[in-house]
């Protein structure tokens, strides 16, 4: 039992610092970009040493990609959350998406720097191109499953699914901006506006 604690605490220390690098690289790609910020000053800020970052990530760029994957997947379970499992049917389908909608702002709203990160690295070179698709149709499938149905249901304008995909993408974006940068505005009536903004773009 003693051994077996053990484990489990060195488990959960290397979990810790795993962590802590994450948090500090996060921090330092938004402040200084990806090519400004060395592995030396990410470990630095992290407090570990050099060789413990490397023992987690093998290089920046797969820190970069391993950080990009994390904050999607926080950011897919934070959404996913405000669905309910069974589909949605023809008239269900608008107030899924303003569900999905409000639940992505609410999240930008308390995860500012997150957000940030997003909206610096969306179509950076520095996330690999296979770890981008990753993010859109694995992590974030059920968003495109959802505009499927849409577009099958005659509810969604049928254009072609990869720029669909894009202005939603784009268009969420540029509105939690906005409301992170002057948070003072994101009152009830402007976050259903963002929305409805959003909805006329691809309804059919």
């Amino acid at each position: 039992m003693k051994r077996s604690n053990e484990a489990t605490r060195a488990l959960s220390g290397k979990q810790d610092k795993k962590q802590q690098i994450l948090g500090s690289a996060l921090q330092l790609f938004v402040e200084q970009g990806f090519y400004a910020t060395s592995t030396a000053s990410i470990a630095r800020h992290a407090g570990v040493a050099t060789g413990t970052l490397f023992h987690h990530f093998s290089s920046k760029e797969t820190l970069m990609d391993q950080l990009f994957l994390a904050i999607k997947t926080e950011f897919a379970d934070a959404i996913s959350a405000s669905l309910p499992k069974a589909p949605a049917t023809t008239t269900e389908l608008p107030q899924r998406a303003e569900m999905l909608w409000q639940a992505g702002l609410d999240w930008a709203l308390a995860q500012p720097l997150k957000l940030s990160f997003f909206v610096q690295y969306a179509m950076s070179p520095s996330v690999s191109e296979a770890v981008r698709q990753q993010a859109m149709h694995g992590i974030l499938g059920f968003i495109s499953e959802l505009l499927e149905q849409g577009i099958n249901q005659g509810v969604l304008a049928d254009l072609p699914r990869e720029l669909l995909l894009e202005a939603c993408h784009s268009q969420f974006l540029a509105a939690a901006r906005f409301f992170c940068n002057q948070p003072q505005k994101a009152t009830r009536e402007a976050r259903d506006a963002s929305f409805r903004l959003f909805w006329r773009g691809v309804a059919a």
